[in-house]
């Protein structure tokens, strides 16, 4: 199976940039990263600016208005969020929004989920922010229902917090059984044990090796449970790395880093970078995710191009 690529879209501060040409600089971004060979350009589904990013204050896109316009403007990439939280929307609607969005993109979208963690814009906007076992159990729920509706003509459910009566979802997403479910999170009695049951794509949010290497055994065990073949889920993982040509390049790169974050992140050439990702492969994991803070500029984005290319071994797609 082909190494997976994502490039990942969590910030929308860009200096001297006005509101009105924001987008503009969005979309060019995620074009930059379609001619890379990036298989999946992703967004954020927050209403703030999360920490570690940036001040709440900064921009902040509406994800699934955001992820239509790229579509509208690219040809090959798949699309989603990393990730949607449960809490923000009625899952049907959901469901009914990435179904658009695959229509719009003739079969590129995916549902990236999860549990949901930003209590500060459920405060701020109202939303209710249940304890993290009930959330949980409207995850289960809402990527059951959305199974469904991408599946089935009319389909109806009752569970405990959300409920389907012959919904329809017309029209019908583009792709064969519906856009694939992203799964993001890494905690290991529930979110794994719901990736195992209903997910194709699981996203871990870094770490080191040994721990993500031991958490992927345990969702091997989940999987075993729900007699479900592990091959069939591809796992992927952030990866903080700054591409540079040269030591002397990375210290201004690195210096725009909010701090509690460089730790997390390393500046590496192209080669070094391919060589640091090998053991995430031998270990099993399928993929890994980038995003624009580490590659800010176009020219950034361009050299991972050339680290797709090393690990691949093969040429970029048309």
């Amino acid at each position: 199976m082909a190494v997976l690529f994502g490039f990942h879209m969590p910030n929308y501060t860009f200096p001297g940039m006005p509101d009105d040409q924001l987008f503009d600089h969005v979309v060019e971004q995620a074009h930059a990263a379609e001619v890379a060979g990036f298989d999946l350009v992703t967004v954020m589904d927050h209403l703030y600016q999360i920490r570690g990013v940036g001040p709440e204050t900064a921009p902040m896109l509406e994800a699934y208005a955001t992820l239509a316009g790229i579509a509208a403007r690219t040809t090959r990439v798949k699309l989603g969020t990393l990730v949607t939280g449960v809490t923000y929307r009625n899952p049907a609607l959901l469901a009914k929004e990435v179904t658009t969005l695959d229509v719009i993109s003739k079969g590129r979208a995916i549902l990236g989920i999860g549990a949901a963690w930003n209590e500060d814009e459920h405060l701020g906007y109202g939303f209710e922010f249940p304890p993290i076992a009930r959330r949980m159990d409207r995850l289960e729920e809402a990527v059951t229902i959305a199974k469904l509706m991408f599946t089935t003509d009319r389909p109806s459910f009752e569970g405990k917090y959300y409920r389907i009566d012959r919904a329809l979802n017309v029209p019908r997403p583009v792709q064969p059984g519906g856009p694939k479910i992203l799964i993001g999170g890494g905690g290991e009695k529930r979110t794994l044990r719901i990736l195992a049951q209903h997910g194709d794509m699981g996203h871990w949010f870094g770490g080191p090796l040994e721990d993500l290497k031991r958490k992927k055994g345990v969702f091997e065990e989940h999987c075993a449970a729900v007699g479900r073949n592990p091959s069939d889920v591809t796992l992927t993982v952030g990866i903080g790395i700054i591409l540079v040509k040269d030591e002397a390049e990375a210290k201004p790169l690195l210096d725009k880093i909010p701090p509690e974050r460089r730790p997390m992140i390393r500046a590496l050439n192209v080669e070094q970078a391919a060589e640091f990702l090998r053991p995430y492969l031998d270990a099993g994991f399928g993929g890994f995710t980038f995003n624009n803070p580490t590659l800010p500029t176009l020219e950034a984005i361009g050299r991972a191009g050339e680290l797709i290319k090393a690990v691949r071994g093969s040429s970029v797609p048309a």
